[in-house]
C-alpha cells in the first residue's frame, strides 16, 4: 500500500472527511514520526508497534560499478518493531489462509 492508497482507504472509512483533510492528517502523522526520530526519540503505538532509530557504524563499502573501495560514514537508520497484537494478527491470518 502506498500513501495515496492509504488516503483513499481512509476516505472510504471516514466519509465525513474530505480527501484534503485526510491527506493533511496522514502528512501530519508522518511528519510527527519523522521529527521525533530525527531528534533521537521513539514513537510507540500500543498494539501496532514502535518506531525508533538504530546506529550503523562507519565502514568501507564498494562501488558496484567500478569495484573501488568507498568510505561509508556512520549513520542512523529507521527501525520498526511490530507490537504483540500486530504479530498475533499476522500469524492468525497466515494460519487461516493456509
Amino acid at each position: 500500500m502506498i500513501r495515496s492508497e492509504l488516503v483513499q482507504k481512509l476516505c472510504q472509512d471516514f466519509p465525513d472527511l474530505t480527501q484534503r483533510e485526510v491527506e493533511n492528517v496522514v502528512g501530519a502523522f508522518f511528519d510527527s514520526v519523522t521529527d521525533q526520530l530525527a531528534h533521537g526519540g521513539r514513537v510507540e503505538l500500543r498494539g501496532f508497534g514502535a518506531f525508533s532509530t538504530r546506529g550503523r557504524d562507519a565502514r568501507v563499502g564498494r562501488n558496484p560499478r567500478t569495484g573501488e573501495s568507498v568510505e561509508v560514514d556512520a549513520k542512523r537508520v529507521p527501525y520498526f518493531k511490530p507490537g504483540k497484537e500486530m504479530r498475533e494478527r499476522l500469524n492468525l491470518k497466515e494460519v487461516t489462509a493456509e
